[in-house]
């Protein structure tokens, strides 16, 4: 489903795929299947959004940014690609805008992440599989799978399991006793991605 007032520029977009109320999607984005995409979402060219991914309201997600399968992206999440950015149009910066790999700085959420609502993703993070970020959190550094940061910045707080409980110890020993899962079960294998 495509909402009529949304904006969306690619072609073959998954009939599992939702795009809710005024949200944008620019060419060059790279959607999965059974992904939704909340109200007053951003997806720029470059983005890369893999399958069953959850993206809520007010969500910008810019090039150079790859989300794996089984994402959630909570509401207004600030992601960001560029480590010293000014205007392309000020001078004296044009030459290091004139190409992309003179400033981009890619991040990857892996396979099962969470990110927290109104958290931010400083740029060229990787946010390890099924980790966790808390609400409001900066994360300024690799996260490591499995693992709960909260905080500005953003430190390591504790592991969760698979299903996003807190775990009592390390992911690596402690079984989770909500769902059961063991130590042996988790995964970190990253995902199929799009395109």
């Amino acid at each position: 489903m495509i909402h009529p007032t949304a904006i969306v520029e690619v072609e073959g977009i998954d009939p599992t795929t939702n795009i809710w109320a005024y949200a944008h999607v620019m060419p060059g984005a790279k959607l999965g299947r059974r992904v939704n995409v909340g109200d007053h979402a951003f997806i720029e060219g470059g983005a890369c959004v893999g399958d069953n991914v959850t993206i809520k309201n007010a969500v910008c997600v810019w090039e150079g940014v790859t989300i794996e399968d089984d994402v959630f992206v909570g509401p207004r999440v600030t992601f960001t690609n560029d480590r010293h950015p000014r205007s392309p149009r000020m001078p004296g910066v044009e030459e290091r805008y004139a190409r992309t790999e003179n400033w981009l700085a890619e991040t990857r959420v892996g396979r099962g992440c969470s990110i927290g609502a109104a958290a931010t993703i400083c740029p060229g993070i990787s946010l390890g599989a099924y980790s966790m970020v808390a609400a409001g959190a900066v994360v300024t550094r690799d996260v490591p799978p499995y693992t709960l940061v909260a905080g500005v910045p953003a430190r390591a707080v504790g592991h969760v399991c698979s299903c996003g409980q807190r775990l009592a110890g390390s992911y690596e020993t402690a079984s989770c006793p909500v769902c059961g899962e063991q130590p042996s079960d988790r995964q970190t294998t990253p995902s199929r991605l799009v395109g």
